[in-house]
């Protein structure tokens, strides 16, 4: 059994395409969604809402924590996470609670992707200090159960903000990095991942995340043309970087030519 979402702006379209699927494939027609992929549709006068409110309820009642002391900090870095050597502590359940919160980055919750990507590496060999980083994004996410995804009608403007830290602890031999695609200011697409290779200082660090995302960025070009969006393609996306060593790198004459075409801004 799989799920379809059809969506567009000609009603004659959608019913063509419903008819044709129909002739060939067993199918069930449910009118006009609201819940798909545990992801709640709210439209709106100005446009429509993503959330996924009722399953962070459900899950922090399923894990028994939905009364707990809130917090609005997602993360602490004080606490330096290693790895440990013997068996973590209930490996199972740990397990559990990370597919979960996977579940809610992939969909909604681009604002803890950062602390659970760190938390992933750790299944197999966790202790309590992951324990109580794992705890906070629970509490977190019980004071902020009402974010969603809010997006509106407006003329198209992607950019692209990056980020890219440096080795925090003496596990890691390679750097983080991370990326969130917005479009009229609202995000749709976003990861937080370890560099593939290895970083020799900060400024190749930022360099490396800002190039890391160029397929994301012709896939989402092509996207949103293929969903007729735009007219034409865009000629630039705007990439948003804080690091004023990395910009003075890629707009430089010297720099690699494949490289011109980025568009930094601070």
């Amino acid at each position: 059994m799989n799920d379809i979402l059809i969506f567009g702006s000609n009603m004659h379209f959608i019913n063509d395409v419903k008819s044709f699927l129909s002739s060939n494939f067993d199918m069930k027609n449910l009118c006009l969604v609201d819940v798909i992929l545990g992801i709640e549709l709210i439209k709106k006068n100005d446009g429509m809402v993503l959330t996924q409110s009722h399953y962070v309820e459900k899950l922090l009642r399923k894990f028994n924590y939905f009364d707990v002391k809130l917090v609005s900090i997602l993360y602490d870095s004080s606490i330096k996470l290693k790895k440990k050597l013997t068996k973590g502590i209930s490996s199972h359940k740990y397990f559990q609670f990370i597919g979960s919160l996977l579940h809610l980055i992939n969909f909604s919750r681009s604002d803890i992707a950062y602390a659970v990507s760190r938390l992933e590496r750790y299944i197999n060999n966790h202790d309590h200090s992951h324990w109580i980083v794992l705890e906070r994004v629970f509490r977190y996410l019980k004071e902020t159960i009402n974010y969603d995804i809010h997006y509106t009608c407006f003329p198209v403007v992607i950019e692209r903000f990056s980020n890219a830290n440096w080795i925090s602890n003496s596990d890691e031999t390679k750097l983080k990095n991370s990326y969130v695609f917005t479009l009229d200011g609202v995000a749709i697409s976003w990861k937080s991942f370890k560099q593939t290779i290895i970083s020799h200082s900060t400024m190749e660090a930022w360099i490396i995340a800002l190039d890391t995302a160029t397929s994301e960025i012709e896939f989402l070009k092509i996207l949103l043309c293929d969903l007729w969006l735009l007219n034409k393609l865009i000629p630039l996306i705007s990439m948003h970087c804080d690091s004023q060593v990395a910009i003075s790198k890629v707009t430089s004459k010297n720099f690699n030519e494949k490289n011109k075409t980025l568009k930094s801004e601070t």
